[in-house]
């Protein structure tokens, strides 16, 4: 097997990097020179700046996106036995905030192609202990919000979205993080928006709720020394924040080049005979190994991740590693089946589109600076894999 002569990494910051340096550079000093690294001016910029961009009336700098879900959740007061309703298939930090508060994780399963909750299914999962429904809008598009909305404004349950992968992204113009009583955003540095380190944000149009974000994200305490409830240590850090100010200002220009990204993926998918034509079959064949993620047209999709679906995944991430092209899994086990919530007593078969696509789905470069030859090599190498098996 011949090596590619142009590796082609799953992410590369470094292009990023070396677009913005100078600014950055001098972001970075501005705080060293201040000597002021917790909250601050910094910080409090970011944050108006983040709500503005969010669409949002407040925004609230914590320490990750993990953080600002559990903030969220003991903003909302979630007790031991409360439960809340969310995706199955998702990165572990969804269900885990809900867990370590003593809550009970209610999994419910996807939809085909577009990955996030499937709200049909929803309704027939709330009972008289649910407190929310926490939507994911994985890998950069929007969950269907409106109707996640008119079931928690029937029930009065609250709603938290998860929105660590889709900052920027909105659906029938609804920004992420803006129509839920919480956003909750993440700037690891792989996100669309990433850091230096981790680091998140919380959202909300509440004056109330953002204001026990902040007290929660600092111990609780007003003023210092004085603790009103327990919180935690959720701040976010002043180098981070000055960092993200300088990137936010380029979101929307990365987002329109992994969105022309995903067209040419799509494009050249077409062009290769390996999807199915009609798109009402999710149904992976021998005839259309590959399987494409959804575009509703009502969305802007941010694709932090572009994720197919494929025949002998294991076999073509191997192969394609091979090639020096990178490409991961997310996510490899749902959570109804992952062992810590074993107790919960999910079966093997109960989630079915879930488990479907955690042993189907790949996921391959999509950042800013791929160049069409890069992103063309990407699907000729998934095409060589399925014609000589």
């Amino acid at each position: 097997m011949a090596k590619n002569r142009t590796p082609i990494p799953l992410l590369d910051l470094k292009g990023q990097y070396a677009e913005i340096r100078e600014e950055i550079r001098e972001a970075l000093d501005r705080v060293v020179e201040s000597q002021h690294f917790i909250l601050g001016p910094e910080v409090e910029a970011f944050e108006k700046e983040f709500a503005s961009y969010s669409r949002c009336e407040y925004g609230i700098g914590v320490s990750s996106g993990t953080d600002a879900l559990l903030a969220a959740l003991m903003a909302i007061e979630l007790k031991p036995g409360d439960e809340v309703i969310t995706s199955s298939y998702s990165f572990f930090a969804t269900a885990g905030a809900i867990a370590r508060l003593g809550g009970i994780p209610v999994f419910v399963d996807i939809e085909d192609g577009s990955y996030n909750i499937d709200t049909r299914l929803i309704e027939s999962s709330i009972t008289g202990q649910t407190k929310a429904i926490m939507p994911v809008h994985l890998f950069g598009q929007m969950a269907k919000m409106d109707q996640i909305l008119d079931i928690a404004r029937r029930h009065n349950l609250y709603v938290i979205e998860d929105a660590a992968q889709a900052i920027g992204a909105d659906r029938q113009g609804i920004r992420a993080g803006s129509s839920g009583h919480f956003g909750c955003f993440s700037f690891f540095p792989s996100k669309n928006l990433g850091g230096f380190g981790d680091g998140g944000m919380v959202t909300t149009n509440d004056f109330v709720l953002a204001d026990k974000i902040k007290l929660l994200r600092n111990h609780g305490h007003r003023p210092k020394y004085y603790n009103q409830v327990v919180g935690g240590n959720f701040r976010l850090d002043a180098i981070q924040a000055a960092v993200l100010r300088v990137k936010l200002a380029y979101v929307d220009e990365w987002t329109k080049r992994r969105q022309q990204n995903a067209e040419v993926y799509r494009a050249l998918f077409e062009a290769s005979s390996l999807i199915s034509r009609d798109p009402s079959a999710p149904r992976l064949t021998d005839k259309s190994p590959i399987a494409l993620p959804n575009a509703d047209p009502k969305s802007r999709h941010a694709y932090n991740q572009f994720v197919i679906r494929c025949i002998g995944r294991n076999y073509l991430l191997s192969h394609l590693r091979a090639l020096n092209i990178g490409t991961e899994v997310y996510y490899p086990v749902p959570l109804h089946l992952q062992e810590c919530f074993s107790s919960l007593g999910y079966k093997l078969g109960q989630l079915p589109v879930s488990e479907r696509t955690a042993d189907e789905c790949l996921a391959l470069p999509i950042y800013p600076e791929l160049s069409n030859e890069m992103l063309a090599q990407v699907v000729n190498a998934i095409k060589d894999f399925y014609s000589n098996p």
